[in-house]
């Protein structure tokens, strides 16, 4: 791994979480982040059932501060659909503050997600596998095929050094913490090729490729696993509860 960032350490002071969560989701809006991942899933919210009872669950894991999972909400509601979201997150800080937004939390490691196979309709994951190892980054991905239901979407950094240029300087512009300026860094050289995102995707088994997207974006989205499996009950998380890892 290159490098470290405050959001590897579940321990990490709340205080700076909390001040770096927010200008996350400030460049989240400003820079593609937020709308890579709306726009992966509103073709699944246009053909979704227009009855007024359609009710989709959403598995966030790494949810920050929940700024994604709510703009995913947003999105369906305009197509008529609800969709419950569920933030997954290893440090607890950022559990608590997602809850405070409005999405459930639970504090649990991505390698032990407290969901049943297909238990859910939608996983994301947005720049999040970046700060996993190659080969633990695909066991993550494979293991969110077999948990959805309906729809995978991940979405990361692409790596580029105009990029890190550019949210350097934005990131001073705006006047953000010295903290997220040097993850910003960061987590862009921790980032993926296109090439390097489709190979992962590969690894893990996944009938994906990926895609490149405004704000030096990569994204990728499939319909998850085999047909005729049974589906688990759906999650109900307890706020910010703890699950057992392994």
């Amino acid at each position: 791994m290159i490098g470290t960032e405050l959001l590897d350490d579940p321990r990490a002071e709340p205080a700076a979480v909390r001040a770096e969560l927010r200008d996350i989701a400030r460049l989240n809006a400003l820079f593609g982040g937020t709308r890579a991942v709306v726009r992966e899933l509103e073709p699944w919210f246009r053909a979704a059932p227009r009855d007024g009872a359609a009710r989709w669950t959403l598995l966030d894991v790494g949810a920050g501060a929940g700024d994604i999972a709510l703009a995913v909400v947003r999105a369906a509601r305009r197509y008529g659909l609800a969709v419950t979201p569920v933030g997954i997150e290893l440090n607890r800080t950022a559990a608590r503050v997602a809850q405070a937004r409005g999405v459930a939390a639970v504090v649990a490691d991505g390698s032990a997600l407290p969901v049943g196979r297909r238990g859910v309709d939608i996983v994301i994951a947005s720049q999040v596998l970046h700060h996993l190892p190659r080969a633990v980054a695909a066991r993550w991905i494979a293991s969110f095929d077999r948990l959805a239901r309906r729809v995978v979407v991940l979405a990361d950094l692409r790596r580029s050094r105009i990029a890190m240029a550019g949210v350097w300087a934005a990131a001073v512009g705006l006047g953000m913490r010295r903290t997220t300026r040097h993850d910003a860094i960061v987590s862009l050289a921790r980032g993926y090729t296109r090439e390097e995102f489709t190979a992962l995707l590969a690894e893990a088994g996944v009938p994906a490729v990926a895609r490149s997207r405004p704000g030096y974006r990569v994204v990728a989205s499939w319909r998850p696993g085999a047909r005729g499996e049974p589906v688990a009950r759906p999650l109900r998380a307890d706020p910010c509860a703890p699950s057992t890892r392994s």
